[in-house]
């Protein structure tokens, strides 16, 4: 197997919500409390999640993130979104992008919380994953237009990625004591996604789709 194949791995980043920027971070608390006392239960800390893929001797920085928040020429730039309402996404202040920077960084990486966890050494996979990431739905921030229960924001984006690569999402999980808002998001779109395409199959079809699902990387690229 060649070197470069074997140095495929998906590597993810838990970083705590507003790392490096005072004001996000406050703001996530109180907003953090609420919604604790709203649900009767503990605070917990808050996480924003980032990807680092490597396939074939490249490597690429996955993130969802405000648009303004880093200035490099480029930065892999596959997408953008808005933040809050459509009409506000028309201000460079609401918008998001998504990344897939090749040789990237990650801001404020060394405030990160075990981290990096390896969740795939599978060069299929990393190379799906790249594949798929310019597709990923450009839904408004903060809204749960999905009716997910859950809202849409950067760690949808993460677990959007991992699931629709046949990643076990039941085995990642934040930090202990620690919530990743959105994330349900990621894994109810991909899971539709999901059974969507398999409801597309002709019939004959539909019981091999079912079961390529368990656990094939190779059924998503259909």
């Amino acid at each position: 197997m060649p070197a470069a194949t074997r140095d495929s791995r998906i590597d993810l980043y838990w970083l705590p919500l507003g790392a490096g920027g005072r004001s996000v971070r406050w703001n996530g608390r109180l907003l953090e409390g609420a919604t604790a006392w709203h649900e009767h239960r503990a605070v917990e800390d808050l996480y924003h999640s980032a990807l680092e893929v490597r396939e074939r001797g490249r490597r690429f920085v996955i993130e969802m993130a405000p648009v303004w928040n880093i200035d490099a020429a480029d930065r892999g730039v596959v997408c953008e979104g808005p933040v809050g309402t459509r009409w506000m996404g028309r201000y460079r202040l609401f918008r998001y992008e998504v990344r897939c920077w090749r040789d990237g960084r990650i801001p404020e990486v060394a405030e990160a919380v075990g981290s990096p966890r390896r969740v795939s050494h599978d060069q299929r996979q990393a190379a799906l994953l790249l594949d798929i990431v310019a597709s990923v739905p450009s839904l408004t921030w903060g809204r749960d237009q999905l009716r997910a229960g859950d809202m849409w924001n950067s760690n949808s984006l993460t677990s959007w990625l991992l699931a629709r690569t046949g990643h076990d999402m039941t085995t990642i999980r934040p930090p202990s004591h620690g919530r990743a808002p959105g994330w349900a998001a990621g894994v109810v779109l991909a899971s539709r996604e999901e059974s969507a395409l398999i409801q597309s199959l002709p019939n004959d079809d539909q019981a091999a789709g079912e079961t390529a699902r368990e656990g094939s990387v190779g059924s998503c690229r259909c």
